[in-house]
Parts: C-alpha cells; structure tokens; sequence
C-alpha cells in the first residue's frame, strides 16, 4: 500500500491504477479521510439541491431522463415554484442552493437570469448545473450572481464518451469546462465509474484530468443502469469502484469539495456515510418538493422520493454526527490547502 505523504498528489498513472485495483481498500479510505482530515477538516457542507425540469435535449445512453425516453412523465417548475423552493431551503439551513436541470433551453439566459437575481437575495451560494451553454450564457449567469457551475466530462475515453452520449462532443464539454472556469466560477465536474466498456486505465486518466484542469469540486458517481434505455442490461458499477475512485481523487487533491453522492447511497444503505468516512467532505439533500422528487429520475433506485425536505435535512444531519463528524458553518466554498 503506498504511504500517505506531502508528494501524494504527484500520483501517477500506474500508481493510481493500483490504487484503484489491488490495493487494500479499507487502507486506501482510511488515507482518504486522513488526508480529508487534514486539509480541509471535519466541516460537512450542506448543499439544497433543487431538480427543477427532466426535459432535456441530449439522448445520453444511460441516462433516465434522455430525449428518447418515452415513458418519463416531464415536468418543468414555474419560475415562481423554483424561487419559492430555494426560499424554504434556506429557511431550513441551507447556504448553498444547487439548481439542477436537464438540458432545457425552455429556461433560457434571460429566464435563468432572473431566476439567479431573485434566489441570490436571499444571501446564499448558487450553484447551476444546467448543462453545456455558450460563453454569453455562462457570462451572464455569473453576472446574475450565480458562484459556481457543475459540469461532469463522465469520461476522457473520447470514443466511450461518443458512444454512450450520441450527437454529443467531448471536445465541446471540454471547451465548456475551461470557459466556466475562466468566467471565475468554482469549477465542479465528475466522472461516471463503471460505464460499459471502461477501463481502469482511463478511470486514472479521468483523475488526472480533473486534476490537471484544476477543479474546486468533483463527484463520483457509479453507472446504474435504467431499465428505460439502451443500456438496461448492462452490469452496474460497484460501490467498491466508486469508493476506491472518490477516495484517489481525495489523495491526487487533497482540499477540493467531494460529495457523498445519493447514488452511492441507492447501491447501499449507509453509502453517504461510507462516502464520508473515504473522503468525501459535502452532501447534497434533496430540497425538491412533492412529485417532482420521484419524476427526477435519472437512475432507478433514487433514495429519499417520499420525504420531505425537511426530513431529508434532518435524518442526513444525524448521520454525519454519528460519526464525529459537524455540519459545515458558511458557504462552503473551495478551501485551498498547504498541505
């Protein structure tokens, strides 16, 4: 097992693929969280996530909400819904709102815009995650107020990407990851472990490139396969891969936000906590309302479609003090380490 030191994070190809395969796993956490420990402390940060429409344009191959999908019941909040559900989130706590969509023109730039003005009044962070746009959108929801923007590449593997995301171009995901961070947002991306067809290999040049573009946030998620696309028979990722993924790329950057993903949790019951006990530093509850909550499907298993918001807050508060672990005071925002 390779010893945790203030060089871990010149890993290189063959050491992380290592890492990622035959190294013993409960080692490879328990530097992780060390590492966690050190650079960032034992603050988890909070963020509201709101999943506002499954339309999307896109017909990704794995995705639940794909453009061709038939059987997906769409919906769109109003404008007045969303904002509202932001305002109920920060009255329970939260600092961070994330507004989450498909690729849904419908909410265009100036729609967004004033979407972004109204939530920012509320004196939170905002983080978007509405797919790839062109640099004067970017521009001008940053303008409107928006802090940071989530974009997951899901693969470096160009022909796996193209693939799996037909009529997509890695190339462009690419551009848009470097203009969102030249607009001076926090940059978050991700990878999508356990894809048809990956390779460990390129799962250690998925770290490497998040590493190199210099990301502030990024999360792990495990494919799950939908039983309403093509890739319905596919075998799923692990747990085990995706833990081991999340807790390298804690080693290569030891002071980026990592969430404890709710699909994580679909594969295992305490997968949040597994999550945070490896690495991870954030989670992000669902604040979606009502039905809304259970037509947001992007996999099958999604936890959490019956409660409330507020139950989610509160249960998910619980488990993190139950491993000596605080909820985060603040934003949350990327720390950088010396370390």
């Amino acid at each position: 097992m390779l010893e945790v030191n203030s060089h871990i994070a010149t890993l290189d190809r063959d050491a992380i693929v290592t890492l990622l395969t035959t190294a013993p796993a409960e080692d490879l956490y328990r530097q992780a969280d060390r590492v966690r420990h050190d650079a960032i402390g034992d603050e988890v940060h909070l963020r509201g996530l709101i999943e506002f429409s499954n339309f999307c344009r896109n017909d990704c191959m794995y995705c639940g909400i794909r453009r061709s999908n038939r059987h997906v019941q769409r919906y769109r909040m109003t404008d007045e819904e969303l904002v509202e559900t932001a305002r109920r989130a920060v009255a329970l706590g939260f600092q961070t709102i994330v507004l989450q969509s498909g690729e849904d023109l419908h909410f265009d730039q100036a729609r967004l815009c004033r979407i972004i003005e109204q939530i920012k009044r509320h004196d939170v962070a905002l983080t978007l995650s509405v797919g790839e746009r062109d640099y004067t959108d970017y521009k001008a929801f940053r303008d409107a107020g928006a802090d940071r923007y989530l974009l997951r590449i899901e693969t470096t593997d160009t022909d796996l990407y193209h693939r799996l995301n037909p009529g997509m171009s890695w190339q462009r995901r690419h551009e848009c990851l470097l203009m969102i961070r030249e607009l001076g947002y926090e940059l978050g991306s991700g990878i999508m472990v356990g894809q048809p067809g990956q390779t460990i290999a390129s799962i250690a040049d998925d770290l490497l490139y998040l590493k190199d573009i210099g990301i502030d946030m990024a999360g792990i998620g495990p494919f799950i396969p939908h039983p309403d696309t093509p890739l319905a028979a596919e075998s799923g990722g692990t747990l085990e891969l995706a833990l081991r993924t999340m807790a390298v790329m804690r080693l290569l950057m030891p002071d980026i936000n990592i969430p404890a993903t709710t699909a994580m949790e679909s594969l295992h019951p305490q997968g949040r906590i597994m999550a945070l006990q490896a690495g991870a530093n954030v989670v992000m509850p669902n604040v979606t309302e009502g039905e809304y909550r259970r037509l947001y499907e992007l996999y099958p298993g999604k936890i959490c479609v019956n409660d409330t918001p507020a139950h989610c807050r509160s249960c998910i508060g619980l488990k993190i003090q139950s491993i000596g672990r605080t909820i985060g005071q603040g934003r949350g925002g990327h720390r950088k380490s010396t370390i």
